[in-house]
């Protein structure tokens, strides 16, 4: 719609917005008609109109089996459209179109702001299927015809109130019709069942909705008078409410078809399902990240006893080893504590990575720095967490054999996410500028511990591969290539 209207027509930033506006909320005028509904503007030089915006019935048959968005229709082919513009107001003379063989009833209708016609709202009703209207469909009807009224004067939609088409409530989920005293006219089955999951043992029509929506409501206190006053239909809001277990979702819409409200439309739905499993979820995410977060407390357990044991050893080479196990329960503990505090099963591992370098830097023998280039990006738990313990690996082989005590050099990670899909592979890079590897040695044979762990986790957990080369001008290049998404 955007395009459409700024390449031929003259309308304003804000005169698109409220165009916007009111493509957000016209389902409902839609499916309360049970017509198709086109909105047209004229374009720049006046000659002609532009249909930039089309919407079906839930409701009814269509009217159109083609899109009709970007079609362009000459001033005087469509009086109605003409007159609407024209007059400003609602335009339903003339007898019905025959399209396709299904006789169509046209009313256009003009989409006023700030005293100004910005267009022209065709509404197109198949008569096909016409029959004596039943109560609820009368009900829709005269609720439809308040609304076009309303957007002929410029006083729908409401300015500030947009609505999510997506979550809220719409005409066939629950339809309640009130008087300009907040009385009951109408409520449709679906509206009537809803109310029954509050605990309503009576019939709606002839109540008061804002007092027995208040009443049903579980309260300490006196009755609630805003909630009162909400459902009564007086401001247009959306909101909950909850009682004898179940949960319903309101939307309240004053109706205003002459300035004057003379009752609202309250469309609402029965949700209680959908918050029930909504809270399992929050529950389920609570409990899971209550797991990770005793899972890294009860590792840095391990790793602080490690670290005890190892202060008590005479031996240096057991020792170290038991300072090679500390760094390595560390490594998980950090992707742990950062699963802890995600909704999802899923990580920033940037951040992991950098805690991951300057953990094992601390075993630099010399004047060694290290560093991250590119970015790993969100990787899922089941990459994250051995992954770490491979780069955890591969950057203490490298400050252990690459330096000697007093050296000065640079140990430098590279990340990039493969192309053209970067959530499919990533490629990972260790370069060390020290002093290289030994001669005849084969990465993919050496006996190493940490060599053997990377070999095992990159191979056989991650699926990925593992090389490590010389240098191109000294020292060594580890090369990691896996893929970023959970082995099956």
């Amino acid at each position: 719609m955007n395009d459409l209207v700024r390449q031929h027509t003259a309308l304003s930033d804000s005169d698109l917005e409220w165009l916007h506006l009111l493509v957000s909320e016209w389902q409902l005028l839609s499916d309360l008609s049970f017509a198709d509904l086109v909105l047209w503007v004229p374009t720049l030089d006046g000659t002609r109109y532009v249909s930039v915006a089309q919407m079906r019935p839930n409701t009814g048959p269509t009217s159109y089996q083609d899109d009709m968005i970007g079609h362009l229709v000459p001033r005087g082919r469509r009086p109605l459209l003409d007159a609407a513009l024209d007059e400003g107001r609602i335009v339903r003379e003339g007898d019905p179109e025959w399209r396709e063989e299904v006789p169509v009833r046209v009313e256009s209708i003009p989409v006023r702001r700030e005293g100004r016609v910005l267009g022209v709202i065709a509404r197109n009703t198949n008569l096909l299927t016409v029959r004596t209207p039943s109560r609820l469909e009368l009900t829709y009807l005269q609720s439809a015809s308040d609304l076009a009224q309303m957007i002929a004067a410029g006083t729908f939609p409401f300015p500030g109130e947009q609505v999510d088409m997506d979550s809220s409530p719409r005409a066939g989920d629950g339809l309640v019709r009130l008087d300009a005293e907040g009385i009951v006219q109408y409520a449709s089955p679906n509206a009537l069942s809803a109310y029954h999951r509050l605990g309503l043992a009576a019939d709606l029509v002839g109540q008061h909705l804002g007092q027995i929506t208040a009443e049903l409501a579980p309260s300490r206190g006196p009755v609630d008078e805003a909630l009162v006053t909400l459902a009564s239909g007086y401001a247009p809001r959306e909101f909950e409410v909850e009682g004898n277990g179940g949960v319903i979702q309101l939307r309240a819409i004053p109706l205003k078809p002459k300035g004057t409200r003379i009752g609202s439309l309250v469309l609402l739905r029965d949700v209680t399902e959908l918050r029930r499993r909504e809270r399992e979820l929050i529950t389920k995410d609570a409990t899971i990240r209550e797991i990770h977060h005793r899972v890294k407390n009860n590792l840095q357990t391990v790793a602080a006893l490690l670290r005890l044991q190892a202060r008590r050893m005479d031996s240096d080479r057991g020792r170290e080893a038991l300072n090679e196990a500390v760094r390595r329960v560390g490594s998980i503990a950090i992707v742990h504590e950062t699963l802890s505090q995600n909704l999802d099963e899923r990580v920033e591992f940037d951040e992991i990575a950098d805690r991951v370098i300057a953990m094992v830097a601390e075993i630099s023998p010399g004047r060694v720095t290290c560093r991250r280039n590119g970015r790993f990006g969100i990787l899922d738990a089941e990459v994250a967490t051995p992954l770490s313990m491979v780069l955890t690996e591969i950057l203490q082989n490298a400050l252990e054999h690459a330096f000697v005590q007093g050296d000065e050099g640079t140990v430098e990670v590279t990340a990039v996410r493969g192309e053209p899909r970067p959530e499919a592979r990533l490629l990972i890079t260790v370069q060390d500028d020290g002093r290289g590897l030994p001669e005849g040695f084969d990465p993919q044979r050496a006996g190493n511990l940490g060599l053997q762990i990377v070999r095992t986790l990159v191979e056989g957990e991650l699926g990925g591969t593992f090389d490590m080369l010389p240098g191109a001008g000294r020292g060594t290049k580890v090369v990691l290539d896996v893929p970023v998404q959970p082995q099956k």
